[in-house]
C-alpha cells in the first residue's frame, strides 16, 4: 500500500514537472526580443527621467542631500511604479536587475513583494492578474505567460516595492509588435505616508494599496511612501507641491510621535499651499494595532496622536485652509482582525480592505 501510494505520488509529480516545464520548452529563446523602457508608459512615476539618475527613482536628483539620507535612499524603491504596454505576442518574458539584492531580504514579508514583478493584462475597463515573476538573486529572467492567441492586448507590470530597481526589459516574440501604452488624461493622486504606504508587507507588488486603487479607479497613483520616515516634514512639502496633482493623501501618523503631530501639520499645509492653492488634501488617522486592544500604553499613543491630528485639521479650517478632509481610521481593515501578517503591516487581504475604505471615504466627499 504504502509503495503503490509512494509510485502515484511521484507519478503526479513527474506529470505536474512536465506540464508546466512545458510551455518554457516549446519557446525557441532565441526568437524572443527584450526591450527596454523606452517603449513603456511608466506610471507611478511624479518626475520626468531627465531630472533622474534613474528612471525608477521616485525623487528628483535635486533632493538628494536636501532630503535625509534615509528617505533619499528608500526614494530609490521603485514603490507603487507599473510600466504599461501592448504586445500580440504569444508569450511575456521578464528580465530585470536590482542594485542590491541583499539588503531587502525582510522578515516578514514575502520576496516576490520586496523584489518580485507582477503581470496584469486589460480586459474591458478592468485589470485581470496573470502572473509574478519570482526573484531569485540579482540579476532574474522569467517567463510570465505563454500559449496566447495572438490578440494585440494591453499588459500592466507593476515594479518591486522595496529594492532599487537596475533595469527591467520586456521580452516579446521578435515577429511580434510592442507598442507604448498612452497616458491617461486624469491628474495622479498623491499619498504620502510610511511603510504601509510603500507596501508593507503585501505579498507582491500589485497588491500594494495605491496600486490597487490606481486599478479600481482608472487614476494614476503616486507612491511616496518611506518605511519608517513618513513624518510629514516640509522637504516633502516642497516635493510633493511640484506634483499637479488630483489630491493629496496623507498618512503618515504610524511614524510621527504626537509631537511631531502638533509641530508639523501647519507648516506642511503652509509649504504645499503656496503653490498648490486649492489641491485637496486628505489627512488619514493612524489605524489601531491588533496588540493595542491589550496593550494599553500602544493603545493611549495611537489615540494621542488622533486626537493631536484631529485637533490641528480643526485648528487648520479655523485659520482659513479649504479643500481638507479627515478620515477617521474605525474599521479600515474590517472587524475580524485578520487583516495583518504582524498586527501592523498589512497582509493582501488587508490592503484590498484599506483600499476599498480608501476609496469609500473619497468619494463620500466627492473627490473622485
Amino acid at each position: 500500500m504504502n509503495c503503490n501510494l509512494l509510485h502515484i505520488v511521484f507519478t503526479v509529480c513527474f506529470v505536474s514537472s512536465s506540464f508546466f516545464g512545458q510551455s518554457e520548452n516549446q519557446i525557441n529563446k532565441s526568437k524572443i526580443k527584450y526591450y527596454n523602457g523606452d517603449l513603456f508608459l511608466l506610471e507611478g512615476s511624479a518626475f520626468t527621467n531627465d531630472v533622474k539618475e534613474n528612471r525608477y527613482q521616485r525623487l528628483p536628483d535635486k533632493y538628494h542631500g536636501k532630503v535625509r539620507d534615509l528617505v533619499w535612499d528608500l526614494s530609490k524603491c521603485s514603490s507603487g511604479m507599473s510600466v504599461r504596454f501592448f504586445t500580440n505576442s504569444t508569450c511575456i518574458y521578464v528580465k530585470w536587475s536590482v542594485v542590491n539584492s541583499s539588503i531587502a531580504n525582510r522578515n516578514h514579508m514575502a520576496a516576490t513583494g520586496v523584489k518580485g514583478a507582477d503581470l496584469y493584462f486589460k480586459i474591458g475597463k478592468e485589470w485581470q492578474y496573470v502572473n509574478t515573476a519570482r526573484p531569485n538573486g540579482k540579476d532574474f529572467e522569467e517567463l510570465l505567460v505563454a500559449n496566447m492567441d495572438g490578440k494585440r492586448r494591453e499588459f500592466r507590470l507593476y515594479l518591486p516595492l522595496y529594492i532599487e530597481l537596475a533595469d527591467i526589459q520586456i521580452g516579446v516574440e521578435e515577429s511580434c509588435k510592442i507598442e507604448k501604452a498612452v497616458q491617461d488624461s486624469r491628474k495622479p493622486i498623491v499619498f504620502y505616508g510610511t511603510s504601509i504606504t510603500q507596501g508593507g508587507c503585501a505579498s507582491r507588488p500589485g497588491m500594494a494599496h495605491t496600486n490597487i486603487i490606481s486599478r479600481k479607479t482608472g487614476i494614476e497613483c503616486i507612491n511616496l511612501g518611506f518605511r519608517g520616515n513618513g513624518k510629514m516634514e516640509p522637504e516633502l512639502a516642497e516635493i510633493i507641491r511640484e506634483i499637479d496633482a488630483e489630491l493629496y493623501v496623507i498618512e503618515c501618523l504610524p511614524n510621527m510621535t504626537k509631537q511631531e503631530v502638533l509641530e508639523r501639520i501647519s507648516p506642511f499645509m503652509e509649504i504645499l499651499r503656496e503653490k498648490r492653492k486649492s489641491t485637496p488634501v486628505v489627512f488619514v488617522e493612524n489605524l489601531i494595532y491588533e496588540k493595542s486592544y491589550l496593550d494599553n500604553k500602544t493603545m493611549q499613543s495611537t489615540n494621542e496622536k488622533n486626537l493631536a491630528l484631529k485637533g490641528e485639521f480643526e485648528k487648520l479650517k479655523n485659520d482659513g485652509f479649504k479643500n481638507i478632509y479627515y478620515i477617521d481610521g474605525k474599521n479600515a481593515l474590517g472587524e475580524d482582525h485578520e487583516a495583518t501578517v504582524d498586527g501592523t503591516h498589512l497582509t493582501d487581504l488587508g490592503f484590498l480592505r484599506y483600499a476599498d475604505f480608501l476609496i469609500q471615504n473619497i468619494k463620500k466627499y466627492k473627490l473622485l
